[in-house]
C-alpha cells in the first residue's frame, strides 16, 4: 500500500467469526487509511473446519453472522458511534478513532444462493471461489438479480478465483489438481456448493471414499472432466 500506489488491495477472505466487531472495524479502517480508495474488505463465513476446529468457535447461523458483520461495518465506517443490537452480537457505544477518507468496498464471500443474494442486496459485490469459469455467469446472475430487486440498479463487482496452470503436461496437472480438489471439496460448505452446481453425481465417489477414510481412493474417484472444468490448464 505504501510503495505501490497503483495496486488495489483486498482480503479473500476474513472470517466473520474470528474477529470481534470492534477489532474488525479497526482492521478495515487501518487498511483503508493506508490505501485510500484502493482497498476492499472481503468478509465470509469461512467453514466449520477453520471456525470450529481451528478456533473453537461455534459455527452457528453463518448467514446471519456474515450479514450482521456487513451491516456493522457499514454502520461503523461512517464514523458515527454504533449502539445497536444485531441478531448475532451487540455493539454498545463503539466509534472508530480514525475514519477512512474513502469508505472501502465490502465484498461478501459467497457460495450458494443465500450468501450470493446477501452480496447483491447489502454489499458492494461478491467473492467467489473454487468454481469453473463457466459457473461464474450462473452465480453472478444471482448476485445481480438480488441487487436489481433491491433497487440498486447496477451490476455488483464479482471477484473470482479461477485456478490456472500453464502447462501442457496434462497428467501431472491433473494429479496435482486432484490433491487440491480433494482438500477443498470435502469441506461441507464446498461439497454442498458443488452439489448445488450439479456435480453431485460426479463427485459422489470421492465423497464416499473420503468419508470411509480412504484418501488415495478419493483421489482416483475424481473424474478427469471435473478436474478439467475446475482447473484451467494447457
Amino acid at each position: 500500500a505504501a510503495w505501490e500506489p497503483r495496486l488495489r488491495l483486498g482480503t479473500a477472505i476474513v472470517p466473520a467469526y474470528t474477529r470481534s466487531p470492534a477489532l474488525f472495524a479497526q482492521s478495515v479502517a487501518s487498511l483503508a487509511d493506508a490505501a485510500p480508495g484502493r482497498f476492499a474488505i472481503g468478509v465470509g463465513s469461512s467453514s466449520n473446519v477453520i471456525v470450529e476446529r481451528w478456533n473453537d468457535i461455534p459455527f452457528e447461523e453463518p448467514y446471519k453472522k456474515v450479514r450482521d458483520v456487513v451491516r456493522f461495518l457499514n454502520d461503523a465506517l461512517g464514523g458515527e458511534k454504533v449502539k445497536h443490537t444485531y441478531d448475532t452480537f451487540e455493539v454498545n457505544g463503539f466509534r472508530l478513532g480514525i475514519v477512512p477518507e474513502q469508505k472501502p468496498q465490502i465484498l461478501v464471500a459467497a457460495l450458494r444462493e443465500g450468501m450470493l443474494r446477501l452480496a447483491g442486496r447489502e454489499a458492494d459485490g461478491a467473492i467467489i471461489n473454487w468454481l469453473s469459469a463457466g459457473d461464474v455467469s450462473t452465480v453472478a446472475g444471482i448476485v445481480n438479480e438480488a441487487s436489481a430487486k433491491d433497487g440498486n440498479g447496477e451490476d455488483k463487482e464479482i471477484v473470482c478465483r479461477i485456478f490456472c496452470c500453464p502447462s501442457e503436461n496434462t497428467e501431472v496437472v491433473r494429479a496435482s489438481a486432484r490433491f487440491a480438489i480433494a482438500a477443498y471439496l470435502n469441506v461441507p460448505v464446498y461439497a454442498a456448493f458443488h452439489e448445488w452446481m450439479g456435480r453431485g453425481e460426479a463427485l459422489h465417489g470421492m465423497w464416499e471414499a473420503w468419508k470411509a477414510g480412504d484418501r488415495k481412493a478419493a483421489l482416483t474417484e475424481i473424474p478427469d472432466e471435473v478436474v478439467d472444468d475446475l482447473i484451467v490448464h494447457g
